[in-house]
């Protein structure tokens, strides 16, 4: 084992993917010849050379859509886009082309491709760079939606995506995560997509979250310890398909659930936990589900309500007490 930061998991993933299948590349903005916009690609280029580590215009509809056509004629891509806040602008290859040409060719025609970049809020970066997407392509069928939490998992869940998945996939990262440094194993290993992990086992109530939500969450649990309510935290991984069985199998345990995410709350990836949950678990709950999201509103520049939008842990602790009955 030996501890890296998120960037060079992600950056191991892709390369040792390079190294095996020459139909792998990497296109996008600033991957090249600057070594990524936040260091993810340092190195491949010198590496694998232009035709495989490629340079773009600032084009995101143009460069995803010859991704798309070169995963269609048998090429595996990885697409790059510097935020997915950006990728709006690419919505129509990955909505109407990526995630329905399988269905619309009656099978004859896949499109095994990787969209991948940084996702959600990474502080005074004003309303238009802070938005997380994950319920948005979530509701896409067609296409997997990755969300990892951590380094080890990041690897592990893109060389799946890489080497595996014949079905689009969409892995959101986090900029304030690229620092942090993960436990990676030597050897190589894949980790499935589409199941969820028990990042901390408890007894009395369930915690759910995913990305960096899962630093809320940990240390939510944590503070709980402190007056003896032992939380059970659950990490997604994974946001489609959605892993809600695992949640379930929790909750039968400890009777209440709590979801944190970093998403406006309107359709957001916990409404559809909170309805699988009570649809199938209604009679293992002892208390309402509850859940805390982002502010119902654009995330603007001041710090102060940076603050105030995102979840926190003093936050997540009340209503965890609320769940409780705790009256304190």
């Amino acid at each position: 084992m030996r501890s890296i930061p998120f960037r060079e998991a992600l950056r191991e993933a892709m390369s040792e993917e390079m190294r095996r299948d020459e139909r792998v590349f990497l296109m996008g903005e600033e991957v090249a010849e600057y070594n990524g916009a936040y260091k993810v690609s340092q190195g491949m280029l010198a590496e694998f050379g232009e035709k495989r580590v490629i340079d773009t215009p600032i084009s995101e509809l143009g460069f995803a859509a010859i991704g798309v056509g070169a995963a269609q004629r048998g090429l595996r891509p990885l697409i790059e886009f510097m935020t997915w806040n950006f990728a709006v602008l690419a919505m129509d290859q990955i909505l109407n082309t990526a995630s329905k040409m399988l269905a619309m060719s009656g099978g004859q025609i896949g499109c095994p491709i990787v969209f991948r970049g940084p996702n959600g809020s990474a502080g005074q970066l004003g309303a238009q760079h802070s938005t997380a997407f994950e319920s948005y392509y979530a509701n896409i069928p067609g296409i997997k939606v990755v969300s990892p939490s951590n380094g080890y998992d990041a690897k592990g869940l893109l060389k799946q995506a890489i080497r595996y998945e014949e079905d689009p996939v969409i892995f959101l990262e986090s900029e304030v995560m690229y620092g942090d440094k993960s436990e990676i194993p030597n050897d190589e290993y894949y980790i499935p997509i589409g199941k969820a992990a028990i990042a901390k086992p408890g007894r009395d109530v369930t915690i759910v979250s995913f990305n960096k939500m899962m630093k809320v969450a940990l240390q939510t649990a944590q503070e709980l310890e402190k007056e003896g309510v032992s939380a059970e935290v659950i990490d997604l991984r994974t946001i489609r398909p959605l892993d809600w069985m695992t949640i379930l199998e929790s909750v039968k345990k400890t009777n209440r659930l709590v979801i944190i995410e970093e998403q406006w709350p309107m359709c957001s990836v916990s409404s559809e936990i909170a309805y699988r949950i009570q649809k199938e678990g209604f009679d293992y709950l002892d208390a309402p589900i509850r859940r805390i999201t982002s502010a119902d509103a654009p995330m603007h520049y001041a710090p102060n309500l940076v603050t105030a939008y995102l979840p926190d842990v003093t936050r997540t602790v009340k209503i965890v007490k609320e769940v409780m009955y705790i009256k304190k």
